[in-house]
């Protein structure tokens, strides 16, 4: 599926940075920074739900200590 991408000339020039930075293609970055992005939220909303989990798993426990 393609699609077109609008980016401000700021965008733009952080792209192209990006780009040459790691030496591809600013459809390369692109992709990898999407890429990146999803992998990271996932992540963040796994420990996030793990930390919820021992919060209320241990949370006598952490009133205890709290006291």
């Amino acid at each position: 599926m393609a699609m077109t991408l609008r980016l401000t000339p700021e965008d733009e020039r952080a792209l192209t940075l990006l780009a040459e930075a790691d030496g591809i293609s600013k459809q390369e970055a692109t992709v990898r920074a999407i890429h990146e992005a999803a992998s990271r939220r996932l992540r963040q909303d796994k420990i996030r739900t793990l930390s919820a989990d021992a919060r209320q798993r241990y949370a006598d426990l952490l009133d205890r200590l709290g006291q």
